[in-house]
């Protein structure tokens, strides 16, 4: 998902800094006009091959066509997240960031050989089907996916809810290419989940950056506390193969758990930079949290990270990060079509630039999820304590049983939970690395 302020905002803003920019540099005169008759030859070379392709072109096409094809080459060759928009691809773009949509639910950058999956959105058919962060489309259908654009791509993969459509992927560390044939559906993603991993600790999770984002997670957070009795422990936030979306909403997020600082600063090539900090106000008011990343963790989830790390007020667990540092501006243009285009680079609140590198975690789990034991094996003996042997001393309570604490009926973890920790390697070793920061806290 693009790295993106709220749309309009964002376009004008760009527009004004870049219109700044152009004019506070005035070179010499004389450069301007052989700047100007530079452009003016390429312009009329551009004008000359698109009247020899009218005249002699196998097949006719109109003016439209061939301009929108012009543009989308212009922009899809400065880098892989800059695209042209057509009314069509523009108006889905924005049913995608309020957090419905229909087709396969996968992220996807351009890339040599082929398209690059950044994500699968959690919950969608993609997901369901096992496409994995990492994986190189090949093909989508009989289409090869190293002759279409992005927009193409897109457009190839979405369709009627309930038909279905065959992708050829590359997979690391297979030798074969794999056919994975997904049944496209209305796709409702829900932002924000929560639940207690154990009794005030809770579990967070961000899938994606939508509109929303900042006020569901005030209210998860809200709801946690009330079930686990008013107190939380620690927590998990999981940001773990969410391909970002809106820079407002990473903001927010980020500040739910910042008391002050910086949060995210953005640079573009006219030197014009926008700063983001901390307003005073931690919901969790300094509790241990750990932030869970991977690969597929890019754009406005690398900007959360890299707030919470620099600012030492998380520990991430995980692998590196994606490594997605540029922000798009969507522009929109008189005619119901829109540019996406790539104006800034932004940097952690330590002014480190993340592009192309990511971020690594502070602890580091290869791998998020493990097997579930084999259910053939031979039961394992049972635990002895010291209660169970014969002639054991009695403790020197006189007969007195301790008092435990009474804990709220709902104050545990929710069956899925249950079933899903043991599954989950990386979660569970955040929860581990959470009640030992608590002991620690507590001393």
């Amino acid at each position: 998902m693009s790295l993106m302020f709220r749309r309009v905002l964002l376009g004008a803003g760009t527009a004004v800094l870049i219109a700044v920019g152009a004019m506070a540099w005035q070179p010499g005169g004389g450069f301007k006009q052989a700047n100007a008759a530079t452009n003016y030859r390429q312009l009329q070379k551009f004008s000359r091959v698109m009247g020899i392709v009218q005249q002699t072109y196998v097949k006719k096409e109109t003016d439209k066509q061939l301009i929108n094809g012009a543009l989308t080459g212009m922009l899809s060759g400065l880098d892989p997240h800059s695209t042209y928009m057509d009314k069509a691809e523009f108006k889905k773009m924005n049913v995608e960031t309020s957090g419905e949509f229909g087709g396969l639910g996968i992220e996807i950058s351009a890339t040599q050989g082929g398209i690059r999956i950044i994500s699968p959105i959690e919950d969608t058919p993609a997901y369901r089907a096992g496409i994995k962060a990492g994986d190189l489309i090949v093909k989508i259908g009989d289409k090869l996916a190293r002759d279409i654009s992005i927009g193409e791509a897109v457009n190839l993969m979405r369709g009627k809810p309930g038909s279905s459509i065959t992708l050829t992927i590359f997979r690391k560390g297979e030798s074969a290419l794999r056919e994975v044939k997904i049944v496209r559906a209305i796709i409702k993603v829900k932002s924000v989940k929560g639940d207690l991993l154990a009794p005030g600790y809770a579990y967070l999770r961000i899938t994606q950056f939508q509109e929303r984002t900042g006020g569901l997670l005030k209210k998860q957070i809200t709801d946690l506390k009330k079930r686990a009795g008013g107190t939380l422990n620690g927590a998990v936030l999981d940001l773990r193969n969410n391909p970002g979306g809106l820079l407002t909403q990473a903001v927010q997020v980020s500040d739910i758990f910042l008391n002050k600082g910086n949060i995210v600063s953005m640079k573009s090539r006219t030197g014009k930079s926008m700063s983001f900090n901390a307003k005073p106000g931690d919901m969790l008011n300094g509790l241990p949290l750990v932030v869970l990343i991977n690969h597929g963790s890019a754009s406005a989830s690398e900007i959360v990270a890299g707030a919470l790390k620099d600012d030492h007020r998380a520990i991430l667990m995980g692998t590196r990060s994606f490594g997605k540092g540029s922000v798009q501006s969507v522009i929109p243009l008189h005619d119901g079509t829109a540019i996406k285009l790539t104006t800034a680079l932004y940097y952690t609140p330590s002014g480190r630039s993340i592009q192309a590198i990511g971020i690594e975690p502070d602890i580091k789990v290869e791998e998020p999820f493990i097997k579930p034991t084999d259910k053939k094996k031979k039961p394992e003996l049972p635990s002895v304590f010291e209660s169970n042997l014969p002639g054991h001393l009695a403790n020197g309570n006189h007969g007195k049983k301790l008092r435990k604490k009474k804990l709220p009926a709902d104050d545990h973890a929710s069956d899925a939970m249950k079933k899903r920790l043991p599954l989950d390697m990386q979660l569970e070793q955040a929860l581990d690395l959470l009640k030992g920061l608590h002991v620690f806290k507590s001393l």
